[in-house]
């Protein structure tokens, strides 16, 4: 199968959104890693967003990634 660049951008913006949105539930047993791991997760994701907007700038003739799909702020360093 074969994911259009513009789709995958899309879906790693909205895995990054939804991470964006959990809330620590620091109460739960394991919390800390989940919290780790997430983090981590962001991070690839933003990463890989970043080489996909190189790879296929915006306005590019081959399609190149919206605008709004490069402007993740990165708040990895967020509590």
């Amino acid at each position: 199968m074969v994911t259009r660049p513009c789709d995958l951008a899309r879906e790693l913006e909205e895995l990054i959104a939804a991470l964006d949105r959990r809330v620590p539930q620091v109460e739960q047993a394991g919390e800390a890693d989940i919290a780790r791991d997430a983090a981590a997760l962001r991070a690839k994701a933003v990463e890989r967003l970043a080489e996909l907007a190189s790879e296929y700038p915006s306005g590019a003739p081959d399609g190149g990634l919206p605008i709004q799909m490069v402007n993740v702020i990165d708040t990895s360093d967020r509590a």
